[in-house]
């Protein structure tokens, strides 16, 4: 795994984040103000402009290291030794008959405890 040391932040970013939160709040605004419009305009406005503030976050560092971690976990997703179809189906068959035995078990307790509180209650 690949250890990179700690980015400092750009001097831009705090000015990035305001604008990325103005975008999104412009969207949700705008979206209540313009109700009277078509929801085709008003859902395309919301995506545009969430659109715009994603791309403006990426290009902060707090942006470009999830990027990076995104890239790493796809990397490591791609070296997962997947089981095979049989394998999959004889570990769900046995998740099963588990689950229908533990069952059966506790529906046991639960009648004889149930039979032995009804003598006891009267």
């Amino acid at each position: 795994m690949k250890h990179s040391a700690e980015v400092p932040e750009s001097r831009r970013d705090g000015l990035k984040w305001s604008v990325v939160v103005t975008l999104l709040v412009l969207a949700v605004v705008g979206n209540g103000y313009f109700s009277d419009q078509a929801i085709l305009y008003r859902v395309l406005g919301v995506v545009v402009l969430c659109a715009l503030a994603a791309v403006i976050a990426f290009t902060t560092t707090k942006g470009q290291e999830l990027l990076e971690l995104a890239r790493s976990a796809k990397k490591e997703i791609q070296r997962v030794v997947w089981p095979t179809r049989p394998e999959t189906i004889q570990t769900t068959g046995i998740v099963l008959v588990a689950v229908l035995v533990v069952g059966l078990m506790l529906w046991l307790i639960d009648t004889l405890l149930g039979w032995a509180m009804s003598g006891v209650i009267g």
